[in-house]
């Protein structure tokens, strides 16, 4: 099975190859590994600090770990941090974070890139974040004694690890030394596949939304000039083009009530101009407006990176987007302010938004005609806004702490 999976591996190179001169994620993807293993030789030669290795899917995945990775700083201030990604939409936003003292690619997962790098890096403690099961990554620090962690994991039953055929995947997972995860569930499965070494901490982003909840606000003149009137305002975070059928009809009846900031999640020309063709001539670009007569649009669209967590504390309600899609994105910012959350039907693989949906902080809709029911319900009787803003708020200071739990583990485990 190894050799299978290690043909699999570098047919999956081979396929980002040819595709890279039509895609640019894959272009990005293929030209990030290209020398990549001399240059972090290089980087790492004359490196005497002890060094902790964290890994990151994505950008998701980073966000969900910067909490543990700014603790264990603060812990271990003599110590510094790696972080790897495996998709150019982590590496190439987070490639100069300050936190990291050294960023990269990960090298692909064969036995020797897993040798190299590790030699070069010679960890103190390894760290993946949520998902990226590497056979042979986890394999060599397994074999050089390196206390290695999945943290914010989270497992369903219909993945390949609980399948009868999934053997080899279970002993990929064998090779944590321990596994932190969001739910209880997820240790049970794992325990029943035979994965004892795993407990539960939670979810990591919690520690971060609350972190940022509580933070001073970021000075955002414009935003607070579109938003000075005291009009309720929708928020719109990480919206795709599948989204905009079912919010057109709500940004277009509700616009003399409620002021909206939409943020797409790819800044496109295609994607903002979606959205001022859904309500033409009442559509402001960030990047074009002026604090003296932004007020004069009834929607805020903003087209830099990096502004969408700070803007839900401008909010009254959110709709998320990507549930009409591959997937939901981040809940948690938003519920962090209190707001009553709004999106699509593809979200079970989220705990947090099943958990938000469950205490009926979220309306999961399948239509714009139901998006108009549910939000009338609520925009219309204030104290139910308010009770659900109580209950948002509960909910996510109880999730939070799995800094502190995961933190507890690793200074039992690696020395100052």
């Amino acid at each position: 099975m190894p050799f299978l999976y290690s043909i699999a591996l570098r047919f999956y190179a081979l396929l980002l190859q040819l595709v890279a001169p039509f895609v640019p994620k894959a272009a990005q993807w293929v030209a990030g590994r290209q020398g990549l293993l001399p240059r972090i030789q290089a980087a790492l030669q004359h490196e005497t600090a002890p060094l902790v290795w964290f890994h990151c899917a994505s950008l998701g995945e980073f966000e969900q770990g910067r909490p543990l990775m700014e603790a264990y700083a603060a812990h271990y201030p003599g110590h510094k941090i790696v972080l790897t990604f495996f998709s150019p939409s982590g590496y190439e936003v987070r490639k100069d974070w300050p936190g990291a003292a050294y960023v990269f690619y990960l090298p692909l997962d064969t036995a020797a890139n897993a040798q190299a790098f590790l030699a070069a890096v010679r960890p103190r403690l390894a760290v993946f974040v949520k998902y990226e099961f590497w056979y042979h990554f986890l394999t060599e620090l397994q074999r050089r004694q390196v206390p290695t962690i999945c943290v914010s994991a989270i497992f369903r039953p219909e993945q390949v690890f609980f399948q009868p055929w999934g053997g080899f995947f279970r002993r990929i997972l064998n090779r944590f030394t321990h596994i932190f995860t969001q739910n209880d569930s997820s240790v049970a499965l794992l325990r029943q596949a035979g994965i004892a070494q795993a407990s539960v901490a939670g979810d990591t982003r919690f520690d971060t939304v609350v972190r940022t909840a509580a933070a001073p606000p970021r000075l955002l003149p414009l935003v607070d000039a579109f938003t000075e009137d005291w009009v309720p305002v929708f928020i719109v975070g990480s919206s795709w083009p599948e989204d905009m059928p079912v919010l057109t009809p709500l940004l277009r009846q509700y616009a003399a009530q409620l002021r909206f900031i939409v943020a797409p999640h790819e800044i496109s020309e295609t994607n903002l101009r979606l959205v001022e063709e859904a309500m033409p001539g009442q559509v402001v670009r960030y990047s074009r407006a002026e604090a003296a007569t932004v007020a004069e649009a009834r929607v805020l669209l903003i087209d830099n990176v990096g502004l969408l967590s700070q803007l839900y504390r401008f909010g009254h309600f959110a709709y998320i987007g990507g549930a009409f899609g591959k997937g939901l994105h981040n809940t948690l910012e938003a519920a962090a302010f209190g707001l009553p959350l709004f999106f699509g039907p593809t979200y079970y693989k989220f705990q947090e938004a099943k958990d938000l949906v469950d205490i009926d902080c979220a309306f999961p809709v399948e239509s714009a005609e139901e998006l108009l029911a549910v939000f009338g319900r609520l925009f219309y009787q204030e104290e139910a806004r308010l009770a659900v803003q109580d209950r948002s708020l509960d909910y996510v200071h109880d999730h939070s702490g799995a800094t502190g739990r995961i933190m507890h583990w690793v200074a039992s485990r690696v020395a100052e």
